[in-house]
């Protein structure tokens, strides 16, 4: 994991008066963990859901079962409803979510969906990584926070 990364996003965050929810399934709470290894980070971190059931991503992040079943959970679509979902769960500015296969098995493994949800904007991106499941997990949290950086700025 890239240190700098999450450092920045708290910085950014504490810099613009924002706070930050994320929805993670695919890195497994990976992102808040970096984000709350760091001191400060509960002055902006609102909250984190690890959704790794669709029965989570739709009853606590309010993703529509429509788009799972005409997109899948590994979707652009999904993606942005996770990340809206997670700022509205927590009243925070910015959501940011990822959902995505990281294997180390099965097919499409390393297509991940990162989007973040803000005032600035709302943006997703589709990555096709490659690696072991902890390289794709750690690839996809620094793409994410990299992400979220962008529409700060």
């Amino acid at each position: 994991m890239n240190q700098n990364l999450p450092f920045e996003v708290l910085r950014q965050l504490r810099a613009q008066g924002k706070t930050l929810a994320t929805a993670e399934s695919c890195t497994g709470g990976l992102c808040a963990k970096a984000l709350t290894d760091l001191a400060g980070a509960s002055e902006v971190i609102e909250a984190s859901v690890v959704s790794y059931s669709n029965r989570i991503k739709i009853e606590k992040l309010g993703v529509k079962a429509e788009t799972i079943e005409k997109h899948t959970e590994v979707s652009a679509e999904c993606a942005l409803e996770m990340a809206r979902g997670a700022k509205k769960f927590a009243a925070a500015e910015v959501g940011a979510a990822l959902t995505g296969y990281a294997g180390p098995s099965g097919k499409d493994v390393g297509l991940v969906f990162v989007a973040v949800s803000s005032p600035f904007g709302e943006k997703v991106e589709e990555l096709r990584l490659r690696g072991s499941r902890e390289e794709i997990r750690l690839t996809a949290a620094n793409r994410c926070f990299d992400l979220v950086l962008r529409i700060l700025k």
